[in-house]
C-alpha cells in the first residue's frame, strides 16, 4: 500500500458499488465496463493525472450476490442447498472474495500506487445491513447470520480497515496492538477479531469504524453509516451518541474543503429525501399495526433506508455541517462536500438559502461496476425533477415529519454510468468530474476513459454575503 503525500495539492477519486466478474464482452454486456479498472489502465499508460487519495465507499465486495466463480468456490467447499446457500458463510469464503475483488492485475497495481480510504456498505455484508429494529430481529432468527456478521467484520479489518488509520490511530487499536509477539512467535488473531465483530453487533460504541485523513490542504473525515446505526423504533439515529461526538469533534473548519465521506447519500433527490421521511413516521410507534408493516416490507423492499430514513441523525449532522458553514467552527472552508455512493447512479446537488459563507454539495458516484436497470432509472429521474412538489406537499402533511433544515436541489445530473468520480482541490474552487470506461474496436481487455460530466464550483461566498459567482458548475 501506498502513502500519502499530506504536504501536496491533490486529487481526490472516489465510487462505490462494484462487482468482480470477468472483463469480457459477455461480462461487459451484463455489468458494464469497469471504471475503476478502466481508470488504473489509463493511470499505468500516463493518460491520466494520480490521485492522492482513492476513497472506495462502500460495497467493495457482494457477499450477498456472488459471482459464477465465487459460487464455484463455495460449491468446492459446502452443500449450495444448505443455508445460507449461495451467499458467503464464513471466514474462508471472504478470503476468496476479496482475492476475486482485487487480484485483476490493474486493480492489484492501482492500489499499490495510489493511497487507499475504504469504508462498508450494506453489500459487503448484506443487503439491507441494519434497515431498522425489525430486519435486526428477523436476521438473528436464521441459524447462519451470527456467522455471516463475525467473519464479515473480521475480514473487513484485515482486507480494509487497518489500511485507513494513520500510524497513531493504528497504535491504538486494540487487534492491532496483538501484533507485538515476541522474536519468532507467531499470533493468531482470530479469537480477537471474532470478539471485536461480536461486540461491535452488541453495542455499536464498543469499537469506531470512522476516520479522518489529510487530503492536501483539505480534511476527508469518512463515516461508519451502517454499523453505528440506532435502530430502537422509538431513538432511530444514523449515529450512536459516541460516534455523533467524534465527528463534532472532528468537523471544523482551518481546511480549504471538507470532505465528509459516507456510503449513503447524506442529501438525497428531494422527492426521495421526502419519501424516506415519510415512511420513517408511517413504520414508527403510534401508527396501525397495518400501517407499520406494510411499510416496513416496503422499506426493505426498496432500500429506504438513506439519512432521511434517520431523520434524528440527519438533523443532527446538518445543524454541525451549517455551524461549519457560518464560521462557528473555525474559519469556514471554501466548500462542504459530502461524498457518497449506494444508489446506482450519480448526481450534485447543493442546499440554498442563506446559510453561512461555504457551499454545502452532495457528490454522489455509483456504481464503478453494477449499473441500475432500466426501469429504476426512470423512477430516479422522476423522483429528482416532476415528483419534488407532490412529495414535498405529503411531506409537510404527514405527522412525525421534521421540516426540512434547508433546502436543496439536483443541480447536475442523474447520471447512470459505471462511473469513478474526481474531486480536483484548488483554493477557492473544487471540480468535480465522472468518469467511465467504454470498449473501442471490441478490444474488451483495454476499454477507454471518457468524461461523463464535468462540474466546476467556485466559493460560496464573498466578505459582503453575496455569491462570488452564479451558483452552479459546467455540465459536459
Amino acid at each position: 500500500m501506498t502513502t500519502a503525500a499530506p504536504a501536496r495539492r491533490t486529487t481526490l477519486a472516489f465510487g462505490s458499488c462494484r462487482t468482480s466478474v470477468p472483463h469480457d464482452a459477455e461480462h461487459h454486456a451484463s455489468h458494464g465496463v469497469d471504471a475503476l479498472r478502466t481508470f488504473a489502465l489509463a493511470l499505468a499508460a500516463g493518460e491520466a493525472e494520480r490521485p492522492g487519495v482513492l476513497a472506495l465507499l462502500g460495497d467493495q465486495v457482494y457477499a450477498d450476490e456472488t459471482s459464477p466463480q465465487m459460487r464455484d468456490f463455495i460449491a468446492s467447499r459446502r452443500d449450495l442447498e444448505e443455508p445460507p446457500g449461495e451467499e458467503i458463510k464464513d471466514y474462508a469464503e471472504y478470503a476468496h472474495l476479496y482475492r476475486l475483488a482485487w487480484s485483476e492485475p490493474a486493480i492489484r497495481w492501482v492500489l499499490s500506487t495510489v493511497p487507499s480510504a475504504m469504508i462498508f456498505d450494506d453489500h459487503d455484508i448484506r443487503d439491507d445491513w441494519n434497515t431498522s429494529w425489525s430486519w435486526h430481529r428477523e436476521i438473528n432468527r436464521t441459524p447462519w447470520w451470527h456467522e455471516r456478521l463475525v467473519a464479515g467484520l473480521s475480514s473487513y479489518w484485515v482486507y480494509q480497515h487497518v489500511g485507513n488509520l494513520a500510524p497513531e490511530e493504528l497504535a491504538q487499536d486494540p487487534v492491532w496492538q496483538l501484533l507485538t509477539p515476541e522474536e519468532g512467535e507467531e499470533v493468531d488473531l482470530t479469537d480477537a477479531l471474532r470478539r471485536l465483530a461480536e461486540e461491535v453487533d452488541h453495542d455499536p460504541e464498543t469499537y469506531r469504524w470512522s476516520y479522518t485523513r489529510q487530503v492536501g490542504e483539505s480534511r476527508l473525515v469518512v463515516l461508519d453509516s451502517r454499523a453505528a446505526r440506532v435502530l430502537e423504533p422509538d431513538r432511530r439515529s444514523m449515529l450512536d451518541r459516541g460516534e455523533l461526538a467524534w465527528l463534532a469533534e472532528n468537523l471544523t473548519g482551518d481546511v480549504e474543503h471538507l470532505f465528509i465521506a459516507t456510503s449513503v447519500p447524506f442529501l438525497l433527490p428531494p422527492g426521495l429525501h421526502d419519501l424516506e421521511a415519510i415512511s420513517e413516521s408511517f413504520a414508527g410507534p403510534g401508527r396501525h399495526r397495518l400501517l407499520r408493516r406494510g411499510t416496513e416490507a416496503l422499506r426493505q423492499l426498496v432500500d429506504l433506508e438513506h439519512w432521511a430514513a434517520f431523520q434524528s441523525g440527519f438533523g443532527d449532522v446538518f445543524e454541525l455541517v451549517l455551524r461549519v458553514s457560518r464560521g462557528e467552527r473555525g474559519p469556514a472552508p471554501a466548500t462542504i462536500t459530502f461524498l457518497s455512493g449506494d444508489v446506482h447512479h450519480s448526481y450534485v446537488a447543493e442546499v440554498g438559502g442563506e446559510h453561512g459563507s461555504s457551499r454545502i454539495i452532495q457528490a454522489v458516484c455509483s456504481p464503478i461496476r453494477n449499473p441500475m436497470p432500466p426501469a429504476l432509472r426512470s423512477l430516479m429521474s422522476l423522483l429528482a425533477a416532476r415528483l419534488v412538489a407532490p412529495m414535498a406537499w405529503l411531506r409537510r402533511r404527514t405527522k412525525g415529519v421534521p421540516a426540512l433544515v434547508r433546502p436543496w436541489s439536483i443541480s447536475h445530473g442523474p447520471w447512470f454510468e459505471n462511473n469513478l468520480a474526481l474531486a480536483q482541490v484548488e483554493p477557492d474552487s473544487l471540480r468535480l468530474s465522472w468518469l467511465t470506461g467504454d470498449v473501442r474496436d471490441r478490444d474488451h481487455d483495454h476499454p477507454r476513459l471518457r468524461r461523463v460530466a464535468l462540474v466546476e464550483l467556485d466559493a460560496a461566498v464573498e466578505s459582503g454575503g453575496t455569491p462570488a459567482r452564479p451558483s452552479g458548475g459546467k455540465p459536459q
